[in-house]
């Protein structure tokens, strides 16, 4: 049972690993490979303070304001902390916030 999620079409409960629900056809976001969590968290790491992993997630204005305020290092610590977040968040949890 574990292996299963709800399709963000129908919300009909469809296998983990299908590409698209047999119920209504919605292709499902995380199969087709888009934003890597894996790829977030690096990119706060190393270039946080900047803003990148902001601009890598489509959230340009966070983004902006990293960019504003990287010289006072917040960004940096704030970068670090959501780099922590995302190495400990599952990836049905990362998708549903930026892949769908």
């Amino acid at each position: 049972m574990s292996n299963m999620v709800f399709c963000s079409g129908c919300g009909k409960e469809i296998h983990s690993t299908a590409k698209s629900c047999p119920h209504c056809g919605a292709v499902r976001y995380g199969s087709q490979g888009s934003k890597s969590r894996i790829a977030a968290a690096l990119l706060a790491f190393f270039l946080g303070s900047f803003g990148v992993h902001k601009f890598y997630l489509g959230k340009i204005g966070q983004g902006i304001l990293y960019l504003i305020f990287c010289w006072t290092l917040i960004p940096s610590i704030i970068a670090f902390v959501e780099f922590i977040i995302y190495l400990c968040e599952s990836d049905e949890t990362f998708d549903r916030k930026y892949n769908s």
